[in-house]
């Protein structure tokens, strides 16, 4: 018996957004059609203004399309409410941001905690030896105990990498993730974030304005005005 076909991890089939109405509605993405399988590791780059930080607000589930449809993991989005939306988030979706969004008077440990708290509710023991295995992951298991605000700007953003896989996320959106840091610390998460990949299978789609970066990744996709202009292997 043949195996199934797995579901991609992203998948947009027509996806629109637009602001406003009437005669001031402005559509910033005009019909995006674009898919991520598991374990791809793709850059998605273009000018100020082309429409990629309201992409990927729509693929993080933070906003709604204007049309189209936008599935994770096989599952539809569209006919999911708030609650809905917020808990497929949570579980299926990690994030990395430019600016790590650490809470400085946590420890690094309570940091990559946090997904887990939020998630069910209360602490236990298990959810930080979670959090502590994650930071041996990522090279800092002499860094658990120490607050966020201690930590150099390349160790936060480690942090904040392990904190994008405390749920074992399908997808990890990654918004210009070494844009804060010096050439040598941006290497390093980098190389981190590609590790990741290659070992868990974990599917990432990088936003960059550095062609240096972009061209590490596996898959460049370009947007210009809202639209692909281009979504090719590299090297081609």
């Amino acid at each position: 018996m043949a195996n199934a076909v797995a579901n991609p991890v992203l998948q947009l089939a027509g996806i629109r957004k637009s602001y406003g109405s009437g005669e001031t509605e402005s559509e910033i993405l005009h019909g995006i059609d674009l898919r991520l399988e598991r374990g791809e590791f793709a850059a998605l780059i273009g000018p100020s203004g082309s429409g990629k930080s309201t992409l990927l607000n729509l693929i993080g589930l933070l906003d709604r399309p204007s049309g189209g449809q936008l599935f994770i993991d096989g599952e539809e989005t569209g006919r999911l409410d708030d609650t809905g939306l917020t808990r497929l988030r949570g579980r299926r979706i990690g994030f990395v941001f430019q600016h790590h969004n650490l809470i400085p008077a946590f420890t690094a440990e309570e940091n990559v905690a946090m997904p887990l708290l939020v998630a069910q509710g209360r602490p236990d023991t298990g959810m930080f030896v979670k959090a502590g295995k994650l930071l041996d992951q990522v090279g800092l298991a002499d860094r658990k105990k120490y607050l966020a605000n201690r930590l150099s700007g390349g160790q936060q953003q480690r942090v904040a990498i392990a904190r994008a896989l405390a749920m074992s996320p399908s997808l990890v959106l990654a918004d210009e993730p070494t844009g804060n840091l010096d050439t040598h610390s941006a290497d390093d998460v980098f190389a981190l974030m590609r590790e990741v990949n290659v070992q868990l299978k974990t599917t990432f789609l990088i936003v960059t304005h550095d062609p240096r970066l972009a061209h590490r990744c596996d898959r460049i996709i370009e947007l210009i005005d809202g639209t692909i202009v281009a979504d090719q292997p590299y090297p081609p």
